[in-house]
């Protein structure tokens, strides 16, 4: 017997399985791949990377000699996998064809994803979406946060289907799942470099706005300073002692006037030379 059924509906497939095996698989402690006597329980988040939903949701499958189920979290996910399911085949085919299907166009999905981190980061180069850029990234994190523990969980179950502990599936079959796990742990390997692309754009991107608050609080001192010795100046003459010759002298005040201006000048050319602005 080869069927998909929803989770609920376990107790259909009670005349193939142990029950034992189905009181098991009622407690949903089903880890990634779990090899039994004459049979294989696994278990993966699924991840509709074609669409906009961004639900896991959860497949549970048995399989034997005779019999392969798949027992699954919801509508969707149960309409997935009886697209996925060929008509007319081994159990090593069903299992074979079925992740063959899952994974057959991932890799270009992977593409245009690239392509999108790709054009995002150009985009806030050129200054056109710098507001959106830091959320577009915590948004590509989290993508391919789901993606690795997705592709991490399959390469373990096709790594288990391939060693074939119970001698279950057919030489063929381990083969093919040999070639299946080898493309999901490219698939991975792809996740890990866009994620640490990611992270360097991150990285940049807070570098970037570390030189800015820099460059501003560079202005800040630079204007600071520029003003400390006319503070001093004001200060000075703010005292109002009255035996201060420069009060009673009628060049006084245009002196000090140049004095100000002698000091701003002075200062601000050598601020340009240390090339501070």
């Amino acid at each position: 017997m080869i069927k998909a059924l929803l989770a609920n509906g376990i107790n259909e497939a009670a005349d193939y399985i142990e029950p034992h095996v189905i009181d098991y698989l009622r407690q949903g402690r089903t880890e990634t791949f779990e090899g039994f006597e004459g049979y294989y329980l696994f278990a993966f988040d699924w991840y509709d990377v074609f669409s906009d939903n961004n639900d896991l949701s959860k497949i549970v499958a048995y399989c034997d000699a005779q019999n392969v189920f798949f027992f699954c979290e919801d509508e969707r996910t149960l309409n997935m996998v009886n697209k996925a399911i060929p008509a007319q085949h081994t159990n090593s085919d069903v299992l074979y064809r079925f992740f063959l299907t899952l994974l057959r166009e991932d890799i270009d999905d992977l593409d245009r994803l690239e392509a999108e981190i790709t054009d995002a980061e150009d985009m806030a180069i050129s200054g056109t979406d710098i507001k959106g850029y830091l959320n577009k990234i915590i948004l590509f994190r989290k993508e391919l946060i789901r993606r690795k523990r997705y592709y991490e969980q399959l390469t373990d179950i096709f790594e288990n289907l391939k060693i074939d502990d119970e001698k279950i599936l057919s030489h063929e079959a381990k083969r093919h799942f040999a070639i299946l796990q080898s493309r999901a742990e490219k698939l991975c390997s792809t996740v890990m470099n866009l994620r640490d692309y990611v992270t360097q754009m991150r990285e940049a991107y807070q570098a970037q706005v570390d030189i800015e608050q820099n460059q501003l609080m560079k202005y800040f001192t630079v204007i600071t300073a520029l003003f400390l010795p006319l503070t001093l100046l004001v200060g000075w003459y703010g005292m109002n002692f009255a035996n201060m010759p420069e009060l009673t002298w009628k060049y006084g005040y245009a002196s000090i006037i140049g004095l100000s201006i002698l000091i701003c000048t002075v200062m601000i050319l050598w601020f340009k030379k240390k090339k501070w602005f």
